[in-house]
């Protein structure tokens, strides 16, 4: 039952896939040498033994052909390995008394023992040979000891039948050979032994090899999750592709970093997943599971999302069209407003921390990430754990008072991010840039934003009065509240960004998002300072 729940995951059946592919290929290969070699007589000779390799190379490029692309099933693979093996091991035993033949005619043999002898040695050549091929194939396609001894018993049972029923004599004919013969029981016994042998240590090989890969599978499952591969890392985790090994829904996992490993940074962790899990708005991220490993490691399970950052959409696509810039900041207002009422602060609003994803079947669908840095207004208990002195966010979207004041931040903390967002969408820059950190801050705190009019971009002036008024100093004077935001940006009446021009956006361009822009991630990443005040000892 184990294998069967195995082989049903995607990761499995694509393994056996390509690895049943890898194997015909490499039969293909040695049977592609034979035939150069043959050419020079130094394997075989032109003629029947020719026809005869050229027959298993044949066979052995066709599966291999018919696994080496495209999504094939279990249930395929598994018979295009049966089948390609069966054919071969069948040609080998028909080849062997031809084999047979060709060596009497050389050797002036007319028949009686020394025929027997003869078919003897040739039989066991060819089952040598193929032992050691179904030695390769036990080491390469995955498998269960008990399938691997079911299936090498039988691709064996002709090389073991054909020599003990058929005998070939020295004028070319190939007939039945009778129970009476000479050669019974002794030689069919000998072969079925020696393919017994074979049948063994295939399925030590599998034993070993499978058991090493079920050690792995373990290794990689958190719980009820098993990890396929790596996504990305960030501040407090790093975040993998993995599945649900009952449901098999894609999910991903992120896992608390080794090296952060520690009773506060566990604290922060799982702190970070129960306040995210506390959010049910459709354009924040789901929350599913969370737990710990057998090695104290914590991980927390979220859905997978298909799509693309907003700052790898700007790095890709430049500035983006007021009507779906409207779009995002109505989406990201519903998020924090919920948030916000929850007296949750998500202090690390930026591009890289907000999705554009295919969801239901809709397009341009917003979804706000890692709340890695969230606090909670009204939990003083936990004071320590949100870092208050410390300054904490990403360069280009904090807040004055968030470089200032980090305990005193607020719901408006936020929209003065997501003003900065706007504008980075708007126009396809940062707000402020600078060479350091220190200079970047110190324009938050006092340097006006340059209008966006200034930087050549047109845009509607009811909507750049709003982004503006977010990135205001004073917190007073930018919109209140996440919902406030939202009605102001819907009132400036900017023309709707529809699902058709969505489709139409991401079938031109959405492939240009698969690769990930490494310089782009560099420029934007969180910090954590310690800060220190006058009072206080260093």
């Amino acid at each position: 039952m184990r294998s069967q729940t195995t082989e049903q995951g995607e990761p499995a059946r694509a393994l056996l896939q390509r690895r049943v592919a890898l194997f015909f290929m490499v039969l293909a290969g040695i049977g592609l040498l034979s035939l150069i070699l043959g050419a020079y007589g130094a394997i075989t000779e032109p003629g029947v033994d020719s026809l005869f390799v050229i027959a298993t190379t044949t066979g052995a490029a066709v599966c291999w052909g018919l696994t080496r692309s495209g999504e094939r099933s279990v249930r395929f693979s598994r018979v295009v390995e049966a089948s390609g093996l069966l054919f071969n091991n069948a040609l080998a035993a028909w080849m062997g008394r031809y084999l047979l033949i060709g060596f009497a005619e050389e050797r002036g043999v007319a028949g009686g023992d020394e025929l027997v002898m003869a078919d003897g040695y040739i039989s066991m050549l060819l089952l040598g040979g193929t032992a050691m091929l179904v030695s390769i194939r036990a080491a390469l396609i995955p498998s269960t000891p008990r399938r691997t001894v079911l299936l090498t018993a039988l691709v064996g049972v002709p090389l073991v039948a054909v020599p003990a029923l058929f005998m070939a004599s020295p004028d070319g004919a190939i007939g039945w050979r009778g129970l009476d013969s000479s050669a019974w029981p002794w030689l069919p016994a000998t072969e079925a032994l020696m393919w017994g042998f074979a049948v063994l240590t295939c399925a030590v090989i599998s034993w070993v090899i499978y058991g090493l890969r079920a050690e792995v599978r373990e290794a990689q499952r958190l719980g009820q999750y098993v990890i396929d591969a790596k996504l990305g890392e960030g501040g407090m985790g790093v975040v993998y592709r993995a599945h649900h090994a009952m449901m098999r829904r894609p999910t991903a996992v992120k896992l608390l970093r080794p090296d952060l490993a520690g009773e506060e940074n566990i604290q922060r962790f799982e702190r970070e997943v129960q306040l995210t899990a506390r959010l049910t708005h459709p354009n924040t991220i789901t929350i599913f599971d969370y737990g710990r490993t057998a090695d104290d490691v914590f991980y927390y399970a979220m859905e997978l999302l298909d799509g693309a950052t907003l700052q790898r959409l700007v790095a890709v696509d430049g500035a983006q069209p007021a009507g779906r810039v409207v779009r995002i900041l109505t989406m990201a207002c519903g998020a924090l407003s919920e948030a916000h009422a929850l007296g949750l602060i998500h202090r690390d609003i930026k591009p890289a921390n907000i999705m554009l994803c295919g969801q239901g079947g809709e397009l341009d669908v917003v979804k706000v990430l890692d709340f890695g840095l969230v606090k909670e207004l009204e939990v003083d208990r936990d004071v320590d754990l949100t870092g208050a002195d410390r300054i904490t966010g990403t360069p280009q979207y904090m807040a004055p008072e968030s470089i200032l004041t980090p305990d005193a931040v607020d719901a408006r903390t936020d929209l003065y991010a997501l003003g900065a967002v706007a504008y980075y969408l708007l126009a396809g820059a940062h707000v402020f840039e600078g060479k350091s950190v220190v200079e970047i801050c110190s324009q938050h705190l006092h340097t006006p934003p340059p209008p966006l009019s200034e930087r050549g971009v047109e845009v509607p002036s009811e909507l750049e009065a709003v982004v503006l008024a977010c990135l205001e100093k004073d917190p007073e004077r930018r919109p209140q509240s996440a919902e406030e935001l939202r009605r102001r940006v819907v009132a400036c009446g900017v023309g709707a960004w529809d699902g058709e021009r969505a489709r139409a956006w991401w079938r031109e361009r959405g492939a240009a998002l698969e690769a990930p822009d490494e310089t782009e991630q560099a420029t934007t990443k969180t910090i954590e300072v310690a800060r220190f005040s006058r009072d206080r000892a260093p």
